[in-house]
């Protein structure tokens, strides 16, 4: 259910981080379907150029409010496009801090404008329980999940920069 909250989330933001998700009953139960999204193996963040720093500033956003605790350098694919996209975000919208990511270039940085309009947007429909946006929330997370995301939006909102590793780990491994 994270996974297509995470993918609710990038579409009500505009970003398509996410690739399509929806949930789906299969052989061994409820789970999520992602698009596959054809990419070489052998790039990821690693391996980047700064001609992503744009991409990565959006990414990077977008874990910090869904409190990613599993974004590893493979979760960051390159389409042919050099479209960025975000995989695999089971672990995300617990209620408690678990911000765990290798990208922390960003720390202490401002977040630019545009990213923060977004969120500002973003921060109202999921106030609004009329907005589809939030009723897909309320669909798949539960009260306290939502209230927490909702927490990190604002205070993303109010610092108007990407944060600083906290205490804990802060890095998943393996980080590839």
């Amino acid at each position: 259910q994270r996974e297509v909250a995470s993918f609710l989330t990038s579409e009500a933001l505009g970003w398509q981080i996410v690739p399509p998700t929806v949930l789906r009953e299969g052989s061994r139960g409820l789970g999520s379907v992602q698009f596959y999204i054809d990419h070489d193996p052998e790039v990821n963040y690693f391996s980047f150029d700064q001609s992503l720093i744009p991409q990565l500033m959006r990414l990077v956003a977008f874990d910090c409010i869904v409190n990613n605790a599993d974004r590893k350098g493979g979760h960051c694919l390159l389409d042919s496009s050099s479209h960025l996209w975000g995989i695999d975000h089971g672990l995300t919208f617990h209620s408690a801090p678990k911000l765990r990511t290798v990208i922390w270039d960003f720390a202490g940085q401002p977040i630019p404008d545009t990213l923060l309009a977004d969120l500002d947007r973003l921060c109202g429909q999921s106030d609004d329980p009329t907005q589809a946006f939030r009723q897909g929330l309320d669909k798949f997370l539960s009260s306290r999940e939502i209230t927490a995301f909702q927490s990190r939006v604002r205070h993303l909102l109010r610092a108007k920069k990407y944060p600083q590793p906290g205490s804990g780990p802060n890095y998943p491994w393996p980080p590839v």
